[in-house]
């Protein structure tokens, strides 16, 4: 193999390898206090248009996995923001999922929350820290 073609073959490998290390690392940092999505539970007559919730009934688990998780459990597993806010551009955010729900039905939001509904029971979902 020609001195340049190998020179090429390797920093094409370089680049690879570098890229696939930029995707992952990201979702591996750690830093700052977690953010967890709640679904809090709230009647009909506390909430001023319970008609305008989000029916989550049908949510894929693998698009919205903290959502669904919330649902489940109340909580969701924590997410770390990162150092810089440079996660957030590479990876899945609570932060994304709670904005998509919204996009669904303007509505909805209720704050920094979105109210939705799973088999008839009202939600309040948002993303916070614990204290």
């Amino acid at each position: 193999m020609r001195r340049v073609t190998r020179n090429a073959v390797v920093l094409l490998l370089v680049v690879v390898v570098g890229l696939l290390a930029l995707g992952a690392l990201p979702g591996l940092l750690k830093s700052g206090d977690p953010y967890y999505v709640t679904a809090e539970p709230v009647n009909a007559s506390e909430v001023g248009n319970a008609s305008a919730a989000v029916a989550v009934g049908d949510l894929s688990e693998r698009r919205f996995p903290y959502t669904t998780e919330a649902l489940r459990n109340g909580t969701s597993e924590p997410y770390w923001r990162g150092p810089w806010g440079l996660k957030g551009a590479f990876t899945h955010s609570p932060f994304d999922e709670v904005s998509a729900l919204s996009g669904r039905n303007a509505t909805a939001a209720q704050g920094e929350g979105v109210l939705v509904s799973d088999n008839g029971t009202l939600y309040r979902m948002a993303v916070g820290q614990r204290v």
